[in-house]
């Protein structure tokens, strides 16, 4: 008899990237309790927008996501529409910021910043 696995996707996965940005922003905060919140709001060209924010306490009702001695945070109402994302950070010529890919957007607006379900 063959065991069964069962797959659990990942709430948020987070790339090697975006880990070391928020471990070099804990080190010149000089705070271990530094958290990346990922939220989800109304509004932007597409319907939804992503959003960024730092935080240092666990709220009851967030998913924490954890990497490499780091932590996201997805509070419940964003987290049906990040279920399955990726959030990285680039640095180009343009500037440096964290984005969400996901798997859920159905449309996304030039930015990046802003989609649709």
């Amino acid at each position: 008899m063959s065991a069964v696995e069962t797959y659990m996707p990942t709430a948020l996965d987070i790339t090697p990237s975006a880990v070391a940005k928020l471990k070099s922003l804990k080190i010149e905060e000089d705070n271990d309790d530094l958290k990346l919140r990922v939220y989800v709001t109304g509004g932007g060209c597409s319907g939804f927008q992503y959003g960024f924010s730092f935080e240092e306490v666990v709220a009851e009702d967030d998913t924490p996501v954890s990497r490499d001695g780091i932590m996201v945070l997805v509070d419940s109402l964003s987290f049906q529409y990040l279920m399955g994302s990726t959030v990285d950070y680039e640095q180009s010529l343009m500037g440096s910021r964290f984005l969400i890919s996901n798997p859920n957007a159905q449309t996304t607006c030039g930015c990046g910043a802003s989609f649709s379900i």
